[in-house]
Order: structure tokens, then sequence, then C-alpha cells
């Protein structure tokens, strides 16, 4: 079985509420969409298909190529269904691979008893082909099965990604409470920005908003920063098709004339590392950093544009009285810096993003992990339209 030429379901995965946008990146790429669901989307193609969902996807974290569905009540179904599957056909002699899974079955109470059983059938089937036994571990780094398994419902998978595709790959020094880049590109897409005007980040970090900025902007695409994938791994990987599709990443890289990102933070360290991870994605030149509180942010007021800020929870960092202020004060930056402009705020406190004392146009879901989040939109109206509504404190 050729699974660069043979159709299959193909399932790719992302975080949670991150799906409307995946799924819009996914057709933008000249796919059909089948089915779009809570953490991911479905489509059919081939395994050559999943090369370039994997080198262009901002906001997935798997890409999976289905082997076989079936019911299993008890792990030795498991066992029994994943000696069937010809191996030989698709893991190379000798080979390497590793097992991952997302179980939900009342007789597991640990998944990896579940990737065990997978692990026992592929190196049982191998070993009685090929008379070897292969090397299995826990890294990514070679082929990849993965086993989905709720109630009774099963379905094996070829992982073709690897290591997670929601980390792009340039990011060196993340920061003390890092976004993921994968939720950073989703948010961006959520605020609907022409990728011309002015993208203004204040409080900017490790720079992930403002870098992924620059590069949605420019189309730099994530296969730019990353030369391993488990489709790598795979009998029958012809690597001139992944060299075709990764000279097509260069090729497609747009110049913006004038566009200006902007990237603040008090802090020295963060603009420094900031600016290291700029450098590692190759968008140094496009964004003009600054060290400074956020409220001496450059605004340019000759074009209007996007100002998108994250602030602290108070989950992680920082202190909640001090915080209050520090929201307060970010509304008087939108109200006062910010007119003509949409404002953002990303945050994973609702009762903090009070203090901004605006009225939200919209409240955009996301998880920042398991941090229930908002993206609050305020359209900030210049000139001879009204001003932003004020909400007082009751």
């Amino acid at each position: 079985m050729n699974l660069f030429t043979s159709k299959s379901t193909i399932t790719i995965t992302c975080h949670k509420r991150i799906a409307p946008y995946l799924s819009k990146e996914v057709e933008e790429l000249g796919f059909t969409v089948d089915e779009t669901f809570i953490t991911g989307v479905k489509l059919t193609g081939t395994v050559t298909d999943c090369i370039k969902l994997n080198l262009n996807l901002r906001c997935a974290s798997q890409v999976l190529y289905s082997l076989k569905s079936f019911t299993a009540e008890h792990p030795n179904d498991i066992y029994d269904q994943l000696t069937s599957i010809a191996w030989e056909e698709l893991i190379p002699d000798p080979g390497y691979f590793s097992v991952t899974s997302n179980v939900n079955h009342p007789t597991i109470n640990n998944s990896m008893f579940a990737n065990l059983r997978v692990k026992d059938a592929v190196v049982d089937r191998l070993r009685d082909k090929r008379g070897t036994r292969p090397s299995t571990g826990a890294e990514l780094s070679g082929t990849v099965i993965h086993l989905f398994w709720k109630n009774e419902d099963a379905e094996v998978f070829i992982d073709t990604s690897g290591d997670s595709l929601a980390r792009h790959g340039y990011r060196k020094i993340p920061g003390q409470a890092p976004m993921l880049e994968g939720l950073a590109s989703a948010t961006i897409y959520a605020t609907g920005w022409d990728r011309v005007s002015p993208f203004i980040n204040p409080m900017c970090g490790s720079g992930t908003l403002a870098i992924e900025a620059a590069l949605i902007a420019t189309n730099r695409r994530p296969g730019l920063y990353r030369t391993n994938y488990a489709f790598m791994h795979l009998q029958h990987y012809d690597e001139a098709v992944y060299r075709k599709e990764d000279a097509l990443l260069e090729e497609q890289i747009i110049d913006v004339p004038q566009l200006r990102i902007i990237a603040t933070d008090y802090s020295a360290k963060a603009i420094e590392n900031a600016k290291k991870n700029a450098v590692a994605a190759g968008v140094q030149k496009l964004i003009e950093f600054a060290l400074c509180d956020f409220e001496k942010t450059e605004v340019p007021q000759d074009a209007k544009g996007i100002m998108m800020i994250n602030p602290e929870y108070g989950e992680r960092l920082g202190d909640i009285a001090e915080l209050e202020d520090t929201y307060s004060r970010i509304g008087v930056f939108m109200k006062q810096q910010c007119r003509g402009y949409l404002g953002y705020v990303f945050t994973g406190n609702l009762e903090l993003a009070k203090k901004i004392g605006l009225k939200a146009k919209r409240r955009i879901e996301f998880y920042n992990s398991t941090i229930d989040c908002r993206l609050f939109e305020y359209e900030l109206y210049a000139g001879s339209k009204r001003e932003p509504k004020e909400i007082k404190p009751s």
C-alpha cells in the first residue's frame, strides 16, 4: 500500500476554538473540507497532500492519515485489529516508530497501556514478517502511529506531522508566559486584519504576535523553519516531492511596501528576546521594536489598523490589584491614542477585562492551554463618529 498515492480520510487537529480558522486555511490551500468539528477538520486526500498541509498550515497541531476504523471493546481488540495491518509496507526496514493516542474507554485508566498494545501489535507483525524487531520510543523523530479510541469507536492513523505544527519552529526564547504560535495566528485571523495596514503590539513579550503578523503579511509559512516531519519516515517517501513543496515556500513570499508592525515592551530583556526570535524567523527588518511602557507606544495616525495587546491574566503572572490598574490604563490608551483603529485585548481573566471600561463589539472565544480566554474587539471611533462607549464601574 502506497500512502502517498492512496486516498483516505485526513484529520487535521487543532486546539479547541481554532477549528474555524484552520478550516479557512485548508480551503485557501485549495482543499475541500468535508467536516469541521471542535478540535479540527476532515478532508480526503493522500499523504502527498499531507506534505503540503504540514508545510503550510499555521493553526494546525497534527495532520493524521486514517489507516483503519473499527469497533473495539477491549485492549485485545486493538491488538488484533492492528496486527492485520501490513506495517511492513508502511514502516521502513530497519525502522523506528513511536505511538501516541487519544483514549477514552472504561477499560483504560492509563493511556500508556493502550499505547503499549499498539506497539506490541506493530512489533509482533514486523518481527513475524521481517524476522527483526524494530526500534521504538517516545521521541517523535520517526514513523508515528496514532490511536483514537472513544467508547467502542476506534481508528488508527499515521501521524504525518510528528512534533506539533502549532510550534512554528523559530521561537528559541519563549518568555515567561508565551502564547503558542498556532494560537497567535488564529487570533490574528480572527481580527480580519488586511495584512497591509499598521499592526501595533504593545506588551509584546517574546514577540510572538508581532512575528506571526509579519509572517502572515508576507506569506511566510511554518515549513520554512522546520526540516523533519513524520511523513519523511514512511515507505515510498520521495524526497523530490517534499523538495518541490519546500521550494514553493520561498517562491510565495511577498513584499509588502510600507508595512508597519510596531512591538513594544517595558522589559529590556523581553525586547532583546523578541528581536532574537524575529531574527530566527527572518522578519527582523519588518518589525519596529521599542523599549517603553505600552502607553508610550507609537500608533501611526496616517493609516488605521489593528492594535492588539495580550496583558497578563493574573493566573500565572502579576498581582491582581496592580493588573486592575493596568487594564484600566489599557482602556484609556485605546480611547485616547488608538482612534480609528480596531483594538483587541486577549485575556483569560474576564473580571479584569471589565476594568478596561469600554464596550466590546465582539468577544471571541479561545483557549490558551487550559485557560478559558476571550479576544475582546473594540471599535475605536475617530473624528465625526461617536466615541467608544464607556462602562461605568458598578
